[in-house]
């Protein structure tokens, strides 16, 4: 179902991951558009003999650049990594890399931000092999803004709106991580030192998971902006299936439930950065759980949900004393997070 969409100027919300940012997308840019691009995936995969190419694009705005534990470079190599890995390509091929610059940003700290992206790229197991860079004047650009895009290899596509009934829902470890980061170093919180994001490349995590599940891993998507409830509400509109989530099962480290609790959010809603959310059928839970868990980007994986057939399109919260519905948000709590 197309979201409505009314405004008539952009507005901070509209990239912020909620619904008003998908109501901009269906009502501006998929407007006329059909095919594969209509499916509004992670990414487009191509038909490449018995294999597909996958392409994903991602542009990186994040204020502060550099925050506890990552920084824009290592989130521009890991948010397209990542794009490529929920679709089934954890084979990634190439990555290009285009750079506009601020008049006066000073060159160590470009250094810094190319450094942080070539670990990354050895952690993904893959190589920025082209890009373009651009200088505009002083206060025409917030210091960096970078834009990613890649290239990988699936044998077999997996889709975000592929949720079966009867799946369990998988997280591969904590909930908020990078927003709550982010957000405790721009405003000075005093927060950062064991609230750190969680930005990393997850194609390898994912490869474990999907040679342990097989056909049985249905749908994947990552978390980033609007977080968990963005990404379960979005999942499954596509599907035409409800989600109920256990909330005694939902992992969170003590400093982001510290800083949620503080802050007065709802870390469900925040970004994630180096978190995937999988839907697998249940029989290959267990299996896939091991995969991940064997990992140490999945050692805090968990089942914390199910699918079920009603309410359609809907994410509800087991709290234990009842159901509560879990509504996706407009936008998100802070901007400019990824």
């Amino acid at each position: 179902m197309k979201l409505p969409f009314s405004d008539e100027s952009i507005g901070m919300k509209h990239g912020a991951g909620g619904r008003a940012m998908r109501a901009l997308i269906e009502s501006v840019f998929m407007d006329g558009v059909e095919g594969e691009a209509a499916l509004m995936d992670d990414g487009a995969a191509i038909p490449w003999g018995d294999r597909f190419l996958v392409v994903t694009t991602d542009a990186h705005v994040i204020k502060p650049i550099f925050f506890p534990g990552g920084d824009i470079g290592r989130l521009a190599v890991s948010g397209v990594v990542n794009d490529l890995a929920m679709m089934g390509a954890t084979e990634v091929l190439a990555l290009t890399s285009s750079v506009i610059l601020e008049e006066g940003f000073p060159v160590e700290l470009l250094r810094r931000v190319k450094a942080s992206m070539q670990i990354a790229c050895r952690e993904a197991n893959a190589a920025v092999l082209t890009g373009d860079t651009k200088v505009m004047g002083k206060g025409e650009v917030d210091g960096l803004v970078m834009s990613t895009s890649g290239l990988g290899v699936a044998d077999r596509v997996v889709r975000d709106g592929g949720l079966q009934l009867g799946d369990a829902v998988v997280i591969t470890g904590t909930i908020g991580d990078h927003g709550l980061a982010v957000m405790s170093a721009r405003h000075k919180l005093g927060l950062e030192g064991a609230l750190v994001s969680d930005v990393a490349p997850l194609n390898l995590l994912v490869r474990a998971a999907m040679l342990a599940g097989g056909d049985a891993v249905h749908a994947m998507k990552d978390p980033t902006r609007g977080g968990v409830v963005s990404a379960l509400a979005e999942m499954a509109e596509k599907a035409d299936l409800g989600i109920v989530l256990d909330e005694s099962s939902l992992p969170y480290s003590e400093a982001a439930r510290a800083a949620a609790d503080l802050l007065g959010i709802d870390p469900l809603g925040v970004a994630n950065e180096g978190k995937a959310l999988i839907g697998v059928r249940a029989d290959a839970l267990d299996a896939v759980l091991a995969a991940l868990r064997a990992h140490p980007l999945g050692a805090r994986a968990t089942c914390i949900g199910r699918v079920v057939d009603d309410p359609r399109g809907a994410v509800l919260l087991d709290t234990g004393f009842g159901m509560r519905r879990l509504f996706e948000r407009d936008g998100e709590p802070l901007p400019r997070i990824c």
